[in-house]
């Protein structure tokens, strides 16, 4: 019979012997929730270690990420082939599997980095809304699995933490499990010290199913699980536990957090828990058992369904898996018409991006559009029906406003995969999505996020809302790509490479204001090259404009007044910094050229010298915003075509 109770001791010493090699490391969590995540794996969880990225396996996360060795212990005893004894024994060495917090490496069971606390329940939600989609596609013979989160105090105490209840338990996602590690200990002592409250409460007012238990009763774990399976609502076990349970001088104490272990530690420890072997050994009948308890449940599922070969239609099933675009791609957007994309009159670049999203539902029904709240006036769900509580084929999530819930959510989506999340909201609300947003290009996530009310064009809404130092700090990002495009054309361009994209996210700025239509002819993607020529002069260079989003616009009318003044002005769109700087020097030079430069472009000037040589000149924005219409705003902070006209013979006459 199998010793649960002994295949937890082997997590809480692989710990504990970790920690001490590596001279560092969180061992409240491995040593704290041994028991649960030994049942949890031994009884429950449904993956197979020898086909790691079998798209119907169970998504275990761990939201308490500084608790890493708990999920390495169990990978490794589950018999992942990456996560062996060597790996555990190069804990928090340089680039090693066993990172200080899990790092995003799926074939070796580490199904996503979720960050800062909070984030890993957010995007296990995620998880749960792509499981839900892709069963009602495909049916449920074919994705039928379950996300698991363990989940720490701070989870719960950071804002994220309710975005995720509130909206799990709405949509009623019942194949989603948080396991609470309620040891009532944080880094600086008792819970009670910051929080009061009733937490289960909060979960059973968000509609969940709820149980209370002791977090080291395997017997009471295993009967929760099993009626986790079986409730129709998401479901939360609030497991009491003892932090550093196993270590006598650390157990439940606030050292048990994270105070460094000793090597008499681990003596006390093997003494008290009766656990004579050396340190990362592990007895043989004690592997047997983790063995054979994942073989149970593994061997019962025919091959055929591990290798999702056998469904209604494979090749569908597998191009969505695997982020495939379909054969008809290239076709797709040089047949996009009018109709699909006008481009006759200046309109709003997030319009031109609600007609992308819009014709993407038939060429890409795998799209999921989340927004928070904000569905007439970022327009991208039109015909999109609805994912609900009752109707899980719909690829249109109401978010509600839930920012920091939706980013999460995204990285999520992505990182279970089958799907393309596309994230809409306003740039302002940008800042509450950049955690996610981080950690989407630190694991190279091909998420999209469209953000509209891009600049000042917004208006009278005021300060609060334009977004004038929020480019900057995105481009800043390393591995996101930033786009600011001109008109339709170039939105239809920045979607194309955003969903061309696998090796990490997009982001769309667009705007509320109008945009001149500077291009018509999409015979070639230009933006693809982050920057080109968009108007050439006809003999040498007297001056080179530099700009992206809207202010193209205003480049062309300013080029115009200073040729009746007999300066040739060539001009740059620049839509993504990102794939400029990935450009040959020859290109960047040729495209930059020689001449004065000057750089436009309703945002904060950081970065800019990137681009602009000492001499060259920026009009933007060097402060915040204010509240009138866009035009007077445009007006009052000087970025009008005169402006630019003046400080061009400003630089020529110098």
């Amino acid at each position: 019979m199998t010793d649960i109770q002994k295949m937890a001791d082997a997590i809480r010493f692989l710990a504990i012997d970790a920690i001490l090699n590596a001279g560092e490391g969180h061992q409240g969590v491995p040593l704290g929730m041994a028991e649960i995540a030994a049942t949890l794996y031994a009884r429950h969880v449904k993956v197979d270690p020898k086909n790691p990225l079998w798209p119907n396996r169970d998504r275990v996360v761990l939201s308490n990420g500084h608790g890493s060795m708990l999920l390495y212990a169990l990978l490794h005893l589950a018999g992942y082939e990456k996560l062996t004894t060597d790996a555990l024994k190069s804990f928090r060495k340089l680039h090693q599997v066993c990172a200080g917090h899990p790092e995003i490496e799926q074939d070796a069971g580490i199904e996503i980095t979720t960050g800062l606390l909070g984030q890993g329940i957010a995007c296990a939600v995620g998880m749960a809304v792509a499981e839900a989609r892709l069963a009602d596609r495909f049916g449920p013979d074919h994705v039928d699995h379950r996300t698991w989160a363990f989940v720490g105090d701070g989870c719960l105490q950071e804002g994220i933490g309710q975005e995720a209840i509130s909206l799990a338990g709405h949509l009623r996602l019942g194949k989603l499990t948080f396991l609470w590690d309620d040891n009532q200990i944080t880094d600086d002592g008792a819970t009670s010290l910051s929080i009061s409250e009733d937490i289960p409460a909060r979960f059973r007012a968000a509609h969940w199913h709820v149980q209370v238990l002791d977090g080291h009763d395997i017997d009471a774990i295993d009967a929760a699980l099993d009626a986790a399976r079986s409730d129709p609502r998401p479901s939360l076990l609030a497991c009491r536990t003892t932090i550093a349970r196993g270590i006598p001088r650390l157990e439940g104490q606030r050292g048990g957090h994270s105070a460094p272990l000793t090597p008499e530690d681990a003596a006390a420890a093997r003494k008290a828990r009766n656990w004579p072997h050396p340190p990362f050994e592990i007895p043989t009948e004690i592997r047997a058992d983790w063995a054979a308890a994942l073989a149970r449940r593994t061997d019962a599922i025919p091959t055929k369904y591990r290798r999702y070969t056998d469904v209604e239609n494979p090749t569908e099933f597998d191009r969505w898996h695997t982020a495939n675009l379909p054969d008809e791609w290239e076709a797709f957007w040089h047949s996009l018409g009018p109709n699909q994309l006008p481009t006759d009159t200046p309109r709003p670049t997030i319009l031109s991006s609600g007609d992308i999203c819009d014709a993407l539902t038939e060429i890409l029904p795998e799209t999921l559009v989340l927004c928070a709240d904000l569905e007439a006036p970022t327009n991208h769900k039109r015909s999109r029906p609805a994912f609900t509580a009752d109707h899980r084929g719909g690829s249109y999530v109401h978010c509600g406003v839930r920012e920091h819930l939706m980013g999460a959510m995204t990285c999520g989506i992505a990182a279970h995969g089958g799907l393309r999340p596309v994230n809409v909201t306003y740039l302002a609300f940008a800042d509450y999505e950049r955690p996610a947003m981080r950690m989407a290009a630190l694991m190279g996530l091909p998420g999209i996020f469209v953000f509209s009310h891009d600049s000042i064009g917004v208006g009278s809404n005021g300060p609060t809302h334009q977004p004038v130092e929020t480019l900057a700090s995105f481009r800043a990002m390393p591995n996101m790509h930033v786009f600011r495009p001109a008109d339709a054309t170039e939105t239809a361009e920045a979607w194309k490479l955003a969903l061309e994209r696998r090796d990490g996210p997009s982001m769309l700025a667009l705007s509320r204001q109008d945009a001149t239509q500077v291009r018509t002819d999409r015979s070639e993607n230009l933006s693809r090259r982050g920057a080109y020529l968009l108007r050439d002069t006809q003999g040498p260079r007297d001056i080179t404009l530099i700009a992206t989003g809207t202010e193209v616009g205003l480049a062309l009318q300013a080029q115009a007044q200073l040729h009746k003044s007999g300066i040739a002005a060539a001009i740059i769109s620049m839509p993504c910094w990102e794939l400029f700087a990935e450009q040959d020097t020859d290109y960047q030079t040729a495209t930059l050229g020689s001449a004065p430069r000057i750089a436009i472009e309703a945002a904060s000037p950081f970065g800019w010298h990137q681009w602009l040589r000492p001499t060259d000149r920026f009009i933007g924005m060097e402060s915040f915003g204010a509240s009138a219409q866009a035009p007077v705003l445009y007006d009052h902070f000087g970025i009008t075509p005169a402006r630019v006209v003046s400080t061009a013979k400003e630089l020529l006459d110098h």
